[in-house]
């Protein structure tokens, strides 16, 4: 048995039937490099069984102390059946883009069963009419409840069933995955009663972690340093009120290196800047349309992951968070990336000064009963419509493979993100890299975001903005260098002139 952190057990405590708590991907994937050329399900099946010691979440269920007394357990799931987990849809005549969306948002919308290991694969089939992607695809919808992964500890999961190559001959070794027994009440109590008799000296131990920290922010604060600007609530909008049942999905894709080059239009911008200001180009444009723009910036919610290199394997979330601000005021698409990057570096002076690892610490300090009752009660009494929301939406950057992944001997040529979404918070955008393109994709409430294909567009509108700035900054600078070089070779003189003298 192995009991989760209090930040793992909040998304155990935060599911409700209109907010379940699962992240996942959508990946496309190419049969023609498969043997034979196809894939059949079972061949899926096949597959998977003989990959699942790779990662241990797939086969572990949640065992819950009675009345929250104490976080929840994993155990080795004594009754693990493989089916149960991996199920097979296709889509019906065209098999287009859109239809693969609304498919993706239905199988996002539904909670999983927590009395399961918390993962879901679903095969779709008859992808034949989405554009850029032969005939014969199929996706692999994944969803994994956020109790049991990160986005990081998510792409360790990934890889234990895809490979760098066709090949799909099981890898060497026996699986020694042995199930444990259900354990009884009277253990699970025992266990919460002693846990409690220690909680009062890890809050001290965290709040004395933390003191260091909170210092070098004052001194910094005080010498101006760093900005507490980003602690301010953010303003209201459609995306921070209470959710309902049902979700809506979407993804755009742009090369990878035209991100690239667009962070050089700014000193010591990152691709996480560039991918900022572009949602934020695009909530400006679909907020406008509406005629629901505040005059405040929107701000985002950023995940920081705190996974050491020997923590990659490990399950359960290891993240802290940044508050950035996404520059919605601004209409200029290449201002707009300077404000961001000048929040983002704020944002990071704060948090490196407390260290991200003691702010994820503080999770800790909330009995379990009160932090599942309190999720229950904010849920039920509809109390993200009283107040104003810390952030507005969130964005998640997960770095993916810049090599080619087969799954079951298909080529992926595709790879999506989404996200739970909860009340106070009707916007996630998982951002996904993989090959030479990355993917903004997003996941929203059908309420809130009843025309996904607006927003999605507006995504496209302000990556197309700020490549045009981008191109105009750059144009002085090349005009500027081929005027010095036209005034050096006037000042030279003609061609082989005795006289010539070479320009300082």
């Amino acid at each position: 048995m192995q009991q989760l952190s209090a930040m793992d057990a909040s998304f155990v405590y935060l599911e409700t039937p209109h907010t379940p708590m699962h992240i996942g991907s959508v990946a496309i994937y190419d049969p023609s490099t498969a043997p034979g050329g196809f894939v059949r399900f079972k061949d899926i099946l096949a597959f998977i069984e003989a990959r699942l010691r790779g990662a241990r979440s797939f086969r572990q269920r949640l065992v819950r102390v009675p009345f929250d007394l104490d976080h929840p357990y994993w155990i080795e799931d004594p009754e693990f059946d493989l089916e149960f987990h991996v199920r097979h849809i296709a889509l019906p005549r065209p098999g287009d883009w859109r239809q693969l969306c609304i498919q993706a948002a239905r199988l996002h919308s539904r909670p999983m069963d927590l009395t399961k290991p918390l993962w879901e694969f679903t095969v779709i089939e008859g992808l034949d009419n989405i554009a850029g992607l032969p005939p014969g695809c199929f996706a692999l919808v994944c969803k994994v409840h956020h109790a049991a992964i990160d986005g990081m500890s998510g792409v360790e999961m990934s890889a234990a069933v895809h490979s760098i190559s066709a090949d799909v001959a099981p890898p060497p070794g026996d699986d020694p995955w042995e199930a444990e027994n259900m354990p009884h009440v009277a253990d699970l109590l025992a266990r919460s009663y002693f846990n409690s008799l220690v909680q009062p000296m890890r809050v001290m131990e965290t709040i004395g972690r933390s003191l260091p920290g909170m210092g070098r922010l004052a001194a910094q604060v005080g010498k101006g340093d760093v900005s507490l600007r980003s602690t301010r609530p953010a303003p209201r909008t459609r995306f921070n009120g209470k959710v309902g049942a049902h979700r809506v999905w979407d993804a755009v894709s742009f090369p990878l290196r035209e991100i690239r080059a667009m962070k050089e239009a700014v000193p010591d911008a990152t691709v996480n800047d560039v991918v900022l200001s572009i949602v934020g180009g695009g909530l400006r444009r679909y907020l406008q349309a509406k005629g629901e723009l505040p005059k405040e910036t929107l701000t985002a919610m950023a995940p920081i992951s705190i996974r050491q290199e020997g923590e990659k394997a490990a399950m359960g979330n290891l993240v802290s968070a940044m508050t950035v601000g996404l520059g919605t005021q601004i209409k200029d698409a290449l201002e707009r990336l300077r404000f961001v990057h000048d929040e983002a570096a704020n944002s990071k002076a704060m948090t490196n000064a407390v260290g991200a690892k003691t702010l994820s610490d503080y999770s800790q300090l909330m009995p379990s009963a009160l932090a599942g009752l309190g999720a229950r009660l904010y849920t039920r009494l509809g109390a993200a419509n009283a107040h104003a929301p810390a952030y507005n939406c969130v964005v998640t950057n997960v770095p993916g493979s810049r090599v080619p992944l087969y799954f079951c001997g298909a080529r992926m040529v595709g790879m999506y993100g989404s996200g739970p979404v909860f009340d106070g918070m009707g916007l996630i955008n998982p951002v996904y890299s993989y090959g030479d393109t990355i993917a903004i994709s997003f996941t929203s409430d059908r309420d809130m975001m009843p025309d996904p294909q607006a927003y999605a567009e507006a995504l496209r509108e302000s990556y197309e903005a700020l490549r045009a700035a981008v191109e105009r900054s750059a144009a002085p600078s090349a005009g500027a260098r081929r005027a010095e070089a036209g005034r050096r070779r006037r000042a030279a003189g003609p061609k082989g002139a005795d006289a010539a003298i070479p320009a300082a």
